[in-house]
């Protein structure tokens, strides 16, 4: 049955079967036409060759002729073959010759028999004493060629009823494949970001119209609840920012009136706090923004191998910087459609946070690849990397790991990255490098 889960093949082994039921019951139907047809001759030709093989044997051989000579005369027997034959075969009486000879009983005759005005019927042939051997054939059609006819006119009867129901479950299936696909495709662009996105309503107020409807409510009211959820984050992130930026100025110039001694020190250290959160409040409104879909217009045809190189020409210095040795593979032309400034933004992040979580002399690697129709951006480290069970709340925001607290950071750099990642409709996966991280990022190539 698990073969039996998609509408194509639901539909496929609807119309199998019963394609499958019609021409069986077609079939039967003709046979049992037939053979009832065969069986009501076969009795009438048994009851004639019974009365007249009787009337032979107590009547002897001229009343049995003059009595076939006279059935042959009468209109009720007339389409009735009547032949009375010898030990040698002469014949004797009756109203038809036979090209070549019948076995004895009941047997099936054709044209071939070269009886005139005969088709199809059935004869029966039974010896009645002295010699003497009674044939009796009738026809089984009324007309001529009635038998194919009469097979044409099921098949054509039945083969309209399969054409009707073959219509008709085509014509189903694609108003449901139509359905279904406006659905697919409304649940793809919310999926891609956009939460506007609405299934098509015909007014029809049909079953599917409702349903329509109601996916449609659905979404309006799940969109609503989301906006309201990112409406308080970015609300907090706008108000906050500017009085911590307030806050960090006049840090700033007490830092200038302090002259030398611990008191500098520590509101150098309140300013280095001050800018950790304004940094963490401009990286949520940053993934609001690019959630939000609508850099997504702006998209354009890009070098990804260009870009993934360039970025790590730029980084080299700052991971030298760091005691970090920063390396990239053989750059390969990877065209995608994308935001050049959030994909740079995105390995740029990626680099740091090696950086931020590798110890001195570690090795941090990125390339970019092709991969079927597929491009793939590779960021591995030799580090401490991150055990299994953790990869999932590293990517949740503010899901920083126990080990990672004592650094700096926010937990939002990867988060931020698969952001940018999904707004272009990519996907992003945390490995092991056995030792250390692998960051593998696969993008759509551009036609």
């Amino acid at each position: 049955m698990t073969g039996l889960r998609s509408l194509r093949a639901l539909t496929a082994a609807f119309l199998l079967a019963f394609i499958a039921a019609t021409g069986l019951t077609g079939v039967a139907v003709y046979r049992a036409t037939h053979s009832t047809i065969a069986t009501l001759v076969d009795r009438r030709i048994a009851s004639v060759s019974g009365e007249l093989a009787a009337m032979g044997t107590h009547s002897g051989t001229p009343e049995l002729v003059r009595q076939i000579r006279a059935l042959t005369g009468e209109r009720d027997t007339g389409d009735l073959g009547l032949l009375l034959t010898s030990a040698n075969g002469r014949v004797l009486a009756g109203n038809i010759r036979l090209r070549r000879p019948l076995p004895e009983g009941f047997s099936t005759v054709d044209r071939t028999l070269g009886l005139k005005g005969l088709s199809v019927g059935r004869a029966l042939v039974r010896p009645i004493g002295d010699g003497l051997i009674l044939t009796v054939v009738a026809e089984t059609e009324p007309i001529d060629d009635y038998d194919s006819r009469r097979a044409r006119i099921y098949l054509f009867g039945f083969g309209s009823i399969v054409l009707i129901v073959v219509a008709g479950v085509a014509t189903f299936g694609l108003v449901i494949g139509r359905r279904i696909v406006a659905m697919r495709h409304t649940v793809e662009a919310i999926v891609d970001g956009d939460m506007q996105r609405r299934v098509p309503v015909d007014g029809s107020h049909s079953a599917f119209d409702q349903q329509a409807h109601a996916f449609n409510a659905m979404l309006d009211r799940i969109a609503a609840l989301m906006a309201e959820i990112s409406n308080v984050s970015n609300d907090i992130a706008h108000d906050l920012r500017t009085p911590l930026a307030r806050l960090r100025g006049r840090l700033q110039a007490l830092a200038g009136r302090a002259g030398d001694g611990g008191l500098a020190d520590e509101i150098e250290a309140a300013i280095a706090d001050s800018d950790e959160l304004l940094a963490m409040f401009a990286a949520i409104l940053r993934i609001a923004e690019i959630e939000g879909g609508a850099r997504r217009a702006g998209f354009e045809r890009i070098d990804l191998g260009t870009l993934v190189h360039h970025v790590a020409t730029t980084m080299q210095p700052a991971a030298a910087d760091a005691g970090r040795r920063l390396t990239d593979g053989e750059p390969a032309y990877l065209p995608v459609l994308g935001d050049r400034q959030l994909l740079a933004q995105a390995l740029i992040n990626l680099v740091e946070n090696a950086i931020r979580h590798t110890p001195p002399g570690s090795r941090i690697g990125i390339a970019a690849t092709r991969v079927g129709d597929a491009a793939a951006i590779v960021v591995e480290d030799d580090g401490p990397g991150i055990a299994a069970a953790d990869r999932t709340r590293a990517l949740r925001r503010f899901g920083r790991l126990d080990g990672s607290r004592g650094s700096g950071g926010h937990g939002l750099g990867l988060p931020l990255v698969e952001s940018i990642v999904r707004l272009h409709r990519g996907s992003m996966r945390l490995e092991d490098a056995g030792p250390g991280l692998r960051v593998v990022i696969g993008l759509p190539l551009a036609p």
